[in-house]
């Protein structure tokens, strides 16, 4: 079973869907209509995934700054594109992005399709035009027989390779962990002492208060409510964000300074944190959110000082490292 989600893509696959089957602790896969995965285009997809041809020097890939190693991220403050530039925001996991309904820190793409484009053309990490990318790949034998299995004979299009990169993506899950085993499997010993109380910590609203954002639900948990939140990081001497964040998507002024609510499973192997990659350890991030972030005049609401004690601060730290997710293959 699978859920629907739209997609604006006027290209269509080829051959049988397969389902994407998801782990503990996650809801159904949604998958978008007009895009639905097969054997085929998930392979492609993978393929494309690793391949450096799509950068403009042909020295990085989507799995430069997504390194399946390190949890889908690259471990930088900010990633690394052609020429050793360096971006000003830290490459977030793609663990779960097929539950995203909007991508980025600021939320710039409403669709995992529309994301996959992004970083080819950006000067700053792939930096290739869609027009190149399609000479160049049209040249490659190979990827041709491919295409044409996957979409049917045509030319190659930029909406085909995002297809592509999109549904095999969808298939990066994380999900089984000591927190889904002890909340929906029942399992008292999945997890220890000090992650149980971290939890009480993480949902009580008079202490921790963290699943207002990182949300958690009876059946199934995110960990993310989807929205866009300034917290504080980043903010220069002037009080001012050095990085705009969701106002650059939307020019709403109160967006400035906010940032997408990113997942947590995984987190203790993603760092560093917050989307200029400022906070390097999970101590240093529930510290942050102790001290109240850093005030400024689109601090959100939520954001307020928390006075944990030293356990409850560790507490909170072994719960989130109780997110990491199971075997994966």
């Amino acid at each position: 079973m699978v859920a629907t989600a739209a997609c604006t893509s006027p290209v269509r696959v080829v051959g049988t869907a397969v389902g994407i089957e998801a782990p503990l602790g996650l809801p159904v896969v949604p998958i978008p209509a007009d895009n639905p995965p097969t054997a085929d285009s998930i392979a492609l997809g993978r393929k494309l995934f690793f391949d450096v041809r799509l950068s403009g020097d042909d020295t990085v890939s989507c799995a430069t700054c997504h390194n399946p190693q390190l949890s889908f991220t690259d471990g930088l403050p900010g990633s690394r594109g052609i020429g050793k530039k360096i971006g000003r925001r830290n490459a977030p996991t793609i663990l779960n992005v097929a539950y995203y309904s909007t991508f980025f820190w600021d939320g710039r793409a409403s669709s995992l399709e529309q994301q996959a484009g992004f970083p080819i053309a950006n000067p700053d990490e792939m930096g290739q035009s869609h027009e190149l990318s399609i000479k160049k790949f049209e040249k490659i034998p190979e990827y041709e027989k491919e295409f044409d299995l996957v979409f049917g004979p045509g030319r190659l299009t930029i909406g085909k390779i995002e297809m592509a990169l999109a549904s095999f993506e969808r298939t990066l899950l994380s999900g089984d962990s000591a927190f889904d085993r002890y909340l929906y499997r029942g399992d008292k010993s999945a997890m220890n002492e000090a992650a149980v109380r971290g939890l009480g910590v993480f949902t009580d609203k008079k202490r921790g208060n963290c699943s207002t954002c990182h949300t958690i639900g009876e059946t199934d948990s995110l960990f993310t409510d989807g929205k866009f939140h300034n917290l504080g990081a980043g903010m220069g001497r002037n009080g001012e964000p050095t990085d705009l964040g969701r106002y650059e998507a939307t020019k709403i002024e109160t967006d400035k300074g906010a940032f997408r609510t990113p997942g947590l499973r995984d987190v203790a192997k993603t760092g560093p944190y917050m989307h200029d990659g400022s906070l390097k350890t999970l101590k240093d991030v529930v510290d942050f959110y102790d001290g109240g972030g850093t005030s400024n005049a689109y601090l959100d609401k939520e954001i307020k000082e928390l006075k944990l004690s030293e356990r409850e601060r560790a507490d909170l730290v072994e719960f989130l490292e109780a997110l990491t997710g199971g075997p994966r293959t």
